[in-house]
């Protein structure tokens, strides 16, 4: 008997909690001044060409010579570049967000292969870009033919 009622009781609960209706998820946080924080890059506000940004590196001295995915041979004092995605042979803009310099760039590679990195550029463009030195910087990625603004580099800069 006490088994029956634990049964029929266990049984309404889970017939009410069914019929619960579900948290709803709470609003996002506001600024304290409402305002966007400026140095947030909005995808919606860039332009149509817009590729996305991260960080670059450049590779080249110990591949020089060697096929690239797209079958050509490498040559680290040409204006290429591996890209993930991006079409064998197309364009891409590649501004340093922390100078301001760009380059054209044609994909003729597959890669970064480490997390967080999007674009490899060769030696080449690497120099014109500014990051032989430092061999990373944060960049932003178009397609070639766009006008890109130019937004103050001080709103782009990486705390060190």
């Amino acid at each position: 008997m006490m088994r029956g009622r634990t049964a029929l009781l266990l049984m309404g609960m889970g017939l009410f909690a069914g019929c619960a209706t579900r948290a709803t998820k709470p609003p996002p946080p506001e600024t304290a001044s409402g305002k966007e924080d400026p140095k947030v890059t909005r995808r919606d506000k860039m332009p149509g060409t817009y590729l996305g940004e991260g960080i670059a590196s450049f590779y080249g001295p110990g591949l020089h010579g060697r096929p690239t995915a797209s079958g050509e041979k490498f040559n680290q004092n040409a204006m290429t570049a591996a890209h993930r995605t991006a079409r064998f042979g197309s364009c891409v803009k590649v501004l340093n967000m922390e100078n301001g310099l760009q380059v054209e760039v044609r994909i003729n590679d597959r890669g970064p292969f480490v997390d967080g990195r999007i674009i490899d550029v060769s030696k080449a463009a690497a120099k014109t870009l500014g990051i032989l030195d430092k061999g990373l910087a944060r960049v932003r990625l178009y397609r070639c033919g766009a006008r890109v603004s130019q937004v103050p580099l001080d709103l782009w800069a990486i705390p060190a």
